[in-house]
Order: structure tokens, then sequence, then C-alpha cells
């Protein structure tokens, strides 16, 4: 019984995630230094992809390494944004920048040092995938991370991009 209330309450959470629209909670930019609202870190009119991971978190670097290796071909049949949100604390913030730098990381990476966003959005672990579709709301998410994964998250993007 606990499972489906569970179940219930977290589907409960996605819908009203879903209804609402993105939160405007504050994230830090890791290369610039400055805060800025999650909402506007999605371009309007384009999908967007977005991993949550941490420094600790080996599945994590797995799936992002694993993704960014297959952003190029991908961008050629789908259009689309790649980001990723560190949930490190705050004192990680060095960590999560010297790891996205030596790694060659091209995209946006940001931090949720206090976990505000992780909170708002209801989820609990990483690595925590979702992706926006064109009108800003969460079309899809993902708890965990197996390898081979990527073609369900590919096919979702494909099918995004190509929406009107």
């Amino acid at each position: 019984m606990k499972k489906y209330i569970v179940v219930a309450l977290c589907m409960l959470a996605a819908f009203s995630m879903q209804a609402q629209g993105l939160p405007n909670t504050q994230i830090k930019d890791v290369s610039s230094g400055k805060k800025i609202p999650f909402d506007q870190t999605i371009e309007k009119g384009k999908v967007t992809l977005i991993s949550f991971w941490a420094t600790w978190c080996i599945p994590c670097k797995k799936e992002i390494k694993n993704l960014s290796l297959k952003l190029p071909e991908w961008k050629k049949e789908a259009d689309f944004n790649y980001q990723t949100v560190s949930v490190d604390e705050a004192r990680a913030e060095g960590l999560v920048r010297t790891y996205a730098i030596s790694q060659g990381w091209t995209f946006p990476f940001y931090i949720d040092p206090n976990s505000d966003l992780k909170r708002s959005l209801s989820f609990q672990n990483v690595p925590y995938t979702m992706i926006i579709d064109k009108n800003g709301k969460v079309a899809f998410t993902h708890t965990g991370y197996e390898e081979g994964g990527e073609a369900e998250i590919f096919a979702k993007l494909k099918e995004l991009s190509a929406a009107k």
C-alpha cells in the first residue's frame, strides 16, 4: 500500500510541475559565477536536455560522458540544447568547475548548492535526467543510469524537436 501511495505522490508532483511550468529557483552558472533563475536557463521554443549530477556520483559522470560523446551526432537529427546541473554543496563548486573543464564540456553547467532546485523539482536521487519541451514544460524524466539508456533519451529528443 505504501508503495502505491509513493507512486501516486510522485505522479502528482510531476503533474503539478508540468501544469505550473518550470520553477524560477536560483542556480549558479559555474563558468561565470552568476546566479540565474532555473527557468531562464531554458531557451524558449527549443527542447532542452538536462542532466542532474554530482561529483561523487560515478553513474552520473558516466551518463554525461556518454551523452556528450553522442551530442554531435544527435544534433544532426534533433534540435535541442544540453546542460547539466550539479547538486553538490556550495563548497564543492571548485570541484564541479575543475571536473567540467577537465572533461572539455562545451555546454552550460550549473550548480544547485543548497538543493533548492532539487526540492522544487521533487526528485531525490542522481543521476536524474529531464527533457523540457518547446513550450517549457517537463516532457520526460528518468532517475538512474544504465548503459544504453541513451537510446530512449534520443528517441524522445527527436520526437519533441519534430513537434510543432
